[in-house]
């Protein structure tokens, strides 16, 4: 199974989302409105960048039409697809697939079947701003780079026993 499509939207001068960094998400979609496909059988995928203020769709990817069958091979593409993602929506996700989103750092989320794209990415800018459950709170940290010179300063300082 391959990528059947894919667009990239190039960012344009004076295009600025908020100040706070934003986070990749996916959303398993045939209509770019909806969340109505599961993982497995997900014609597409709508990715969008989404901070506490702003969010903005930066990538889409096509596949060709396919049945959820349990045949595995088909998962490879679609995880690749969600490179950068922190978690990816959809109206289900098989076990196999579960663990190997998760083995990427991918987050999968089961939503009701229609759920609107907007209103889940409202709710997540809410989840953002209020401060985040604890799915995304590991997410958010897993991004942060690893800071070599952390004990630095508490070995400065010395050791008082």
């Amino acid at each position: 199974m391959t990528v059947e499509r894919r667009l990239t939207v190039v960012k344009m001068r004076g295009d600025a989302m908020g100040t706070d960094p934003a986070v990749k998400v996916a959303f398993a979609t045939g209509d770019m409105r909806h969340v109505d496909q599961h993982f497995g059988a997900a014609q597409s995928f709508a990715l969008y960048a989404i901070d506490a203020q702003c969010s903005s769709l930066v990538e889409v990817t096509q596949f060709g039409r396919l049945d959820m069958d349990g045949n595995e091979d088909k998962l490879a593409a679609k995880i690749a697809a969600l490179e950068g993602c922190i978690a990816v929506y959809c109206q289900a996700a098989g076990a196999s697939a579960v663990n190997q989103l998760r083995a990427k750092g991918v987050q999968p989320i089961k939503v009701v079947e229609g759920a609107l794209v907007a209103d889940l990415i409202a709710a997540l800018q809410e989840e953002l701003r209020a401060g985040p459950s604890a799915w995304l709170a590991r997410a958010l940290e897993a991004r942060q780079p690893r800071n070599g010179q952390r004990f630095d300063t508490m070995e400065s300082e010395g050791w008082n026993e």
